[in-house]
């Protein structure tokens, strides 16, 4: 097990430069590799780095780059102009897209007894540990799992093996895991390395993926005092502690603790990165240990034009709607069809506010009725944009014709707690 890499403070702004001689740095510690396999994030992570860091990988193997698997998950395949804008130069021929429901392959199953240990006797499944077919069966003799360390709903901190085992997971293995995560609780796990969740993915990693040589390449972005994104940190290795570090520094650079809980929060979801409530949900679970009882939370939504990127899931999502984790369970014991989809089950019970705060979605293109149907309020995205617009908002704390609000920029980028709440 090696720790090629591990860079970066709470002040620290890598440049490009930087990233690419701290990559060809680490790649020359791996030594001489003819098969690679890159497995980066796709445009949902598009502030990661890691297009560019995939870019540097083409740069440097060339034509021993033999691959790029987007970590799709259950997100639809990326088009050629959002390749473009990700990862630049690198030839189209060389993505494949990965089908969560038919590309995917069993490398071997945890026992329900282990998952009724973890969900505290709550669930008793076995959990598959499932990859895409191409990791098995392409010859590599280097997967690089390239992504960013953050704050994450369903697993604590995002990626290490989420990326492999989620990214390009198959459809029992992300249901499971996020219902397993819901069912646990999201303010037991956001922001906690250690968690059941990922207990469940590091130990069947152990068990199941030591025979592929997967080699993490981990960023931790912030945002800088001007309101630019900032590199903070890279962390390269093949074990469990480039992921700890990351994890650390991306607490110290992602995660905002506020003495008081807020009472309206303004959440603006980029339309080049969120286009679904599957994804544009952020905006909730990110900021939902943030909000006081009784609190307002503005979606400014101006990409969003269906509630999940899957069309199974979407109409999921239509037909339960976002009530609870009461409703949801108690539709997922008596619907053999949301049984049949336990993450689509998980992130109704993400997506809500359990009746404790108001979310109101100003979405570009679903209608009031379709909002409200799924148990959101509605706003029109153009009155609600010219009053808080996000051209003058500063991330934090501001005031608006007399009224104090806090703004997020982007709600993928960290994690807002009231320290009160999350200390309990």
């Amino acid at each position: 097990m090696s720790l090629y890499l591990s860079t970066g403070t709470p002040e620290t702004d890598l440049s490009s430069a930087d990233l690419r001689a701290l990559l060809t740095e680490a790649f020359g510690k791996i030594g001489e590799r003819k098969r690679v396999l890159a497995i980066p994030p796709d445009q949902t992570r598009l502030h990661s780095r890691a297009g560019e860091l995939t870019q540097i990988a083409y740069d440097h193997f060339g034509d021993r780059l033999k691959a790029v698997l987007p970590a799709l998950g259950t997100h639809t395949a990326m088009s050629p102009s959002q390749l473009d804008r990700m990862y630049g130069s690198i030839p189209h021929e060389l993505f494949h897209a990965h089908n969560w429901r038919t590309d995917i392959t069993t490398l071997g199953t945890l026992p329900p007894e282990f998952i009724h240990q973890q969900s505290e006797g709550k669930l008793n499944y076995e959990w598959p540990a499932q990859v895409n077919k191409l990791l098995v069966e392409g010859g590599f003799d280097l997967i690089l799992s390239i992504g960013q360390v953050v704050p994450h709903e369903v697993i604590g901190m995002a990626n290490y093996t989420k990326n492999i085992l989620i990214g390009t997971g198959g459809r029992d293995g992300i249901d499971r895991s996020h219902y397993l995560g819901a069912v646990y609780g999201m303010e037991r796990i956001m922001g906690r390395a250690e968690n059941p969740v990922r207990h469940v993915l590091n130990h069947a990693a152990e068990k199941f993926l030591n025979h592929l040589p997967i080699v993490y390449v981990l960023t931790v972005v912030g945002r800088a005092a001007n309101g630019r994104l900032a590199v903070r940190g890279l962390f390269i290795g093949d074990d469990v502690e480039c992921f700890l570090r990351a994890s650390e520094l991306s607490l110290k650079v992602n995660f905002q603790m506020l003495d008081q809980p807020l009472t309206k929060a303004v959440v603006y979801l980029d339309p080049l990165e969120f286009k679904s409530t599957w994804l544009g949900n952020k905006a909730v679970y990110r900021t939902r240990m943030a909000l006081a009882d009784n609190a307002e939370l503005i979606i400014l939504a101006p990409g969003v034009k269906e509630f999940g990127e899957d069309p199974g899931i979407d109409r999921l999502i239509r037909q339960y709607g976002y009530h609870g984790t009461p409703a949801t369970l108690a539709a997922v014991e008596q619907h053999p069809e949301l049984a049949a989809g336990l993450g689509a089950a998980a992130h109704l019970i993400h997506g809500s506010s359990e009746g404790r705060f108001k979310i109101i979605y100003c979405p570009g293109h679903l209608t009031r009725e379709e909002i409200e149907s799924v148990g959101f309020a509605y706003a029109d995205l153009s009155t609600m944009s010219s009053r808080y617009d996000p051209a003058k908002l500063r991330d934090g704390y501001n005031t608006v014709d007399g009224e104090d609000i806090f703004y997020i920029s982007n709600p993928g980028l960290g994690l807002w707690a009231y320290r009160g709440r999350f200390d309990s």
